[in-house]
């Protein structure tokens, strides 16, 4: 399967490392992008939200209580206090600029968390002129539709609920909505539905679409999965990860 945006046209299966890989090393961290980096991983998924400032910083959560050892709201606090606080007690929090210029090498699955952080990371995108390398995602329709109504065709995306919804309602031969987005990143289940069958990848990848599946964290899953034609996965166990990968014959790691 050839896709045409330059984000995936040379891949024909994509391993994510997840926050970085979580389980590993603290996600979202300078430490945990080198450990991939260093393995071979060319794919990582993050998450974006914007200081009150409005500089993009990579981190999942609204607040930095649970994962930092800082307080407070993200979007409610300057960059220099966001980045006063370390990850896990002992790791910088990263600006998307910075993650971008120092990991040339990684593409990024950029995960949109907040309407705050909407206009900063199209700003970004511009600024930066990164877009064959990033996917912008999100679970919010309304920032996915912004981002392709500002970009058109020069961005990559993801796909969100309604995009799903159609996708799946399509792959069972149901009358469904086009869709733009060139990723299909799912769950394995929505409710008691499985998302990522042989025909729903079918069904994607006659489009155009790459289907991705999160967050897939054990071996004889991983391996299903693989066998079931997914065109990716994105995990918080990498080092797992690149050796079924291997195993499988789908690795592609540098």
């Amino acid at each position: 399967m050839n896709f045409r945006h330059p984000y995936l046209a040379d891949t024909q299966f994509a391993c994510f490392a997840h926050r970085g890989g979580g389980k590993e090393h603290p996600e979202n961290s300078r430490k945990a992008f080198e450990a991939v980096r260093d393995i071979g991983y060319r794919f990582i998924e993050i998450d974006v939200q914007a200081s009150s400032d409005g500089v993009l910083v990579v981190f999942h959560d609204d607040h930095l209580d649970d994962l930092t050892d800082g307080t407070g709201t993200l979007s409610k606090l300057p960059i220099d206090t966001i980045q006063q606080a370390k990850i896990s007690g002992t790791e910088p929090i990263m600006t998307l600029e910075e993650a971008l210029v120092d990991f040339p090498g990684l593409r990024f699955n950029i995960d949109i968390k907040t309407d705050h952080a909407l206009a900063p990371t199209i700003d970004l995108m511009e600024k930066m002129n990164c877009l064959d390398r990033v996917c912008l995602a999100s679970f919010s329709d309304q920032r996915l539709s912004a981002v392709r109504q500002h970009f058109g065709d020069r961005a990559c995306t993801g796909a969100g609920p309604a995009d799903v919804r159609a996708l799946k309602y399509g792959s069972w031969l149901m009358p469904s909505p086009a869709v733009e987005a060139l990723c299909a990143q799912i769950p394995v289940w929505h409710g008691p539905i499985r998302l990522p069958t042989r025909r729903f990848n079918r069904f994607c990848n006659a489009r155009g679409i790459a289907v991705h599946v999160w967050t897939i964290d054990e071996e004889a899953r991983m391996r299903r999965l693989i066998r079931a034609g997914v065109n990716g996965l994105i995990t918080d166990r990498p080092t797992l990860l690149r050796k079924v990968a291997m195993e499988e014959g789908v690795w592609e790691g540098n």
